[in-house]
């Protein structure tokens, strides 16, 4: 080898690039994540409620359809 190659600096190493692109992709993702569930977070629903929505829909779900009159 030359002493070129040798002396090239870490961040001029092509594999040095990928090595380090996966984590920091996942870091970046990671966070944009974390942003979008702290922004758009959805209403807790309280407990105290007649029916919980599953319950509630679940029981809609398994009546027979009215007859009109």
């Amino acid at each position: 080898m030359s002493d070129k190659t040798m002396s090239r600096p870490w961040w001029r190493e092509p594999m040095m690039w990928l090595v380090l692109g996966g984590p920091a992709a996942v870091v970046v993702a990671g966070v944009a994540t974390a942003a979008i569930a702290l922004h758009g977070a959805d209403p807790v629903i309280k407990a105290d409620t007649a029916r919980p929505p599953a319950l509630q829909a679940r029981n809609h779900a398994a009546t027979p359809p009215r007859a009109k009159p």
